[in-house]
């Protein structure tokens, strides 16, 4: 397979490529570097059916030249700033919508017909049922990151009708593990780094969210992409679990050997979007055969000894 991966120096776009190239495929990489790291891709960058393109997906022409024979698109790019989205609203739209609608121009100007896409169980908002299906009705849109995701899921559904495309949608929960460079993990880290007898918390300490370990993910994208058969295939990507923030920071102080003052903002949410309970219904791609390896508590211990090893990560993200 001729693969074409967006986002390819970013924290789960390097572990595909990475996975992609020792099963034997061809892969083109494209990224701006606006969050990933070459250091990410040192080993890609070796191999000799790996090519990378710095570019940004907002340059329609340029994605259409890097894009070239490429059979399979797998679109992992985006602003994934959900915390942040009111103070730059513009740049949901461009970096998830825009972007992902020159993707699929691209590939219709070219020879690839099939698209994996990295959406988001923010999409479901703040749902009534869990854990939630992926029939599972869409609600008011909380945040600007799931509202630009939705849209992005209609394009690419729209573009599987009009143009006989085949498409993946991947709906995650928060992704942990090796080359992890942001989310809750690394801001407790750093503050324990920076003052190890106190940690500031966002909300009340009792959010519920799931977790997925990132090769775990892959797995499963690259299960449901060999597996699935349909026009437009969506599918959950968790865990059958979910944990309170209070006990993923119990984990991490005790394997830090540390016994922080928490304190905690108040509120059941740390930002606006953020849900307050996040659990899905992960069913369907499990019938394909998947199933994670890893469970939350130990990907959230991979995270850390992945950050730990490699202190210029925090450096960097400073």
């Amino acid at each position: 397979m001729k693969a074409f991966v967006t986002g390819a120096a970013g924290f789960i776009g390097s572990t595909l490529v990475d996975r992609l190239l020792a099963a034997g495929h061809e892969v083109v990489g494209f990224d701006n570097f606006s969050t990933g790291f070459q250091e990410f891709l040192t080993g890609a960058r070796d191999h000799r059916r790996f090519r990378l393109v710095e570019g940004d997906l907002l340059d329609l022409d340029a994605v259409k030249r890097a894009i070239g024979d490429a059979e399979m698109v797998f679109h992992l790019a985006a602003n994934a700033d959900v915390r942040f989205g009111p103070e730059h609203p513009r740049r949901d739209l461009e970096q998830n919508a825009i972007a992902t609608w020159n993707v699929l121009e691209a590939m219709r100007a070219g020879a690839a017909r099939r698209i994996a896409f990295s959406s988001t169980g923010s999409v479901y908002g703040e749902p009534d049922v869990h854990p939630t299906p992926e029939g599972a009705p869409f609600p008011v849109q909380t945040s600007l990151y799931g509202a630009s995701k939705v849209a992005a899921e209609g394009m690419i559904s729209a573009y599987a009708v009009a143009f006989g495309f085949q498409a993946y949608i991947f709906r995650f929960v928060s992704i942990l593990g090796e080359r992890y460079t942001h989310g809750h993990v690394f801001d407790f880290y750093r503050q324990l780094l920076e003052h190890p007898g106190r940690l500031d918390v966002l909300g009340n300490g009792r959010q519920r969210k799931s977790y997925l370990y990132a090769q775990d993910c892959i797995s499963a994208i690259l299960t449901a992409v060999e597996r699935a058969a349909a026009p437009v295939n969506i599918f959950n990507l968790g865990t059958d679990e979910y944990c309170e923030v209070n006990s993923s920071i119990r984990w991490i102080t005790n394997a830090l050997g540390l016994a922080p003052e928490l304190r905690y903002a108040g509120g059941e949410r740390g930002w606006v979007g953020d849900s307050p309970f996040i659990f899905l219904d992960c069913a369907r791609i499990r019938s394909l055969g998947w199933k994670p390896e890893l469970t939350i508590e130990q990907g959230i211990i991979r995270t850390l000894e992945f950050l730990r090893a490699n202190p210029w990560v925090l450096e960097k993200r400073r």
